[in-house]
């Protein structure tokens, strides 16, 4: 008889966690960056160009699901609380960080970079709060949502 799996402590994994670190810098960047090749800075330019096509299109819609995934389920997970503790959080390890001189905002540019890694970083807590709490807890998070 195969042995059952513990389904409290299953589930999230440090290389997990990265991953969806990963997924969300790499939405976060595609969207915006400070070093001018993002799609904002393509589909700008286009707008300006009056050359807005069909891959300008698709590009923005790809983006809005990403975000539309990841914004919900963070908003979902965390709720107004939560993403503000975060947020919090990960504002007063910056300044720590800026404090003991391990960081130095040299430019606007350099604030902008930390300030979409640290974005990045409340999205992927927010898609794997669910795999923390119940690894925890042992409890799981269930939405409940009624058409």
């Amino acid at each position: 008889m195969a042995k059952e799996k513990d389904v409290s402590s299953s589930g999230m994994t440090a290389a997990g966690f990265l991953w969806r670190f990963l997924a969300a810098l790499v939405l976060v960047l595609l969207t915006y960056n400070p070093g001018g090749q993002s799609a904002y800075h393509w589909v700008t330019s286009a707008i300006g160009a009056s050359t807005f096509g069909p891959l300008h299109l698709l590009l923005v819609g790809v983006l809005m699901a990403g975000w539309a995934v990841f914004w919900i389920a963070t908003w979902r997970a965390l709720g107004t609380l939560g993403v503000t503790l975060a947020v919090l959080i990960l504002g007063a390890i910056i300044w720590l960080l800026f404090d003991i001189g391990l960081l130095e905002a040299e430019s606007f540019s350099t604030v902008t970079w930390i300030a979409l890694v640290c974005l990045a970083a409340v999205l992927a807590v927010g898609v794997s709060w669910s795999h923390f709490w119940r690894r925890i807890t042992g409890q799981f998070n269930v939405e409940d949502v009624d058409d």
